[in-house]
């Protein structure tokens, strides 16, 4: 299960990481609200832990603007103001649960556990182009009835593309969502795992392909 973080201490990141590696959550990361936001457009994550503090925006305004479009997607808030108003102002704007920098990893964690709990009763509905199947809640693929495993990027890329099949998905949008995922990538990182994402589809025999549009991005389309 896959969570997004949008904090902009990449220490207190990287320490999380390992922690929630150890209870089986994966977790991407994302800078600035800015990025946040281009990586929620594209990936499907289980619940979003949220610092107030960004450098480029109020994490409210990223809560908020989630809720103006109808994701339900559980918000976690993090931030060093802890008074009452603070706190009101947090939920009102959208987020699920709050909690006071610093604070325990461990609380952390199991504040995130209670959250999927809460939201589990929501059934995630599998994603269809062609004879590929996604389910986002396992992030299991599914070619022509076939389970296909893919490495961790190669997934992140799918996943982005099939959320949005048929629509093009600008490159800014799959970069955010393959920075995010920690290890630092060369320039022409995306060309290289969208040549593998290929390789592996037509290897599967799937009946939908990505398309580059020129200057923009890609798409996924069911084959002809």
């Amino acid at each position: 299960m896959r969570l997004l973080i949008i904090e902009d201490s990449a220490d207190l990141v990287r320490m999380l990481r390992r922690v929630f590696e150890g209870a089986g959550l994966a977790l991407d990361h994302a800078g600035t609200a800015e990025d946040g936001m281009l990586m929620l457009d594209v990936g499907h994550y289980a619940a979003v832990i949220l610092d107030i503090g960004l450098p480029d925006r109020d994490g409210r305004e990223v809560a908020r603007a989630m809720r103006m479009r109808d994701d339900p997607t559980p918000v976690l808030l993090l931030t060093a103001r802890g008074s009452v108003a603070d706190r009101v102002s947090g939920f009102d704007a959208g987020g699920d649960d709050y909690l006071v920098k610093p604070f325990a990893p461990e609380e952390l964690v199991a504040r995130v556990q209670a959250l999927l709990r809460r939201s589990g009763m929501v059934a995630h509905r599998e994603i269809v182009c062609g004879n590929i199947v996604f389910d986002p809640a396992s992030r299991d693929v599914r070619i022509a009835g076939v389970v296909t495993v893919l490495s961790a990027r190669e997934l992140s890329v799918l996943e982005a593309l099939i959320h949005r099949h048929d629509r093009v998905v600008a490159k800014s949008q799959l970069e955010a969502q393959l920075f995010g995922m920690g290890d630092e990538l060369g320039s022409n990182a995306l060309e290289v795992y969208v040549h593998r994402l290929r390789r592996r589809l037509a290897e599967a025999a799937a009946s939908a392909q990505i398309v580059t549009v020129r200057g923009v991005g890609y798409m996924l389309v069911a084959s002809a």
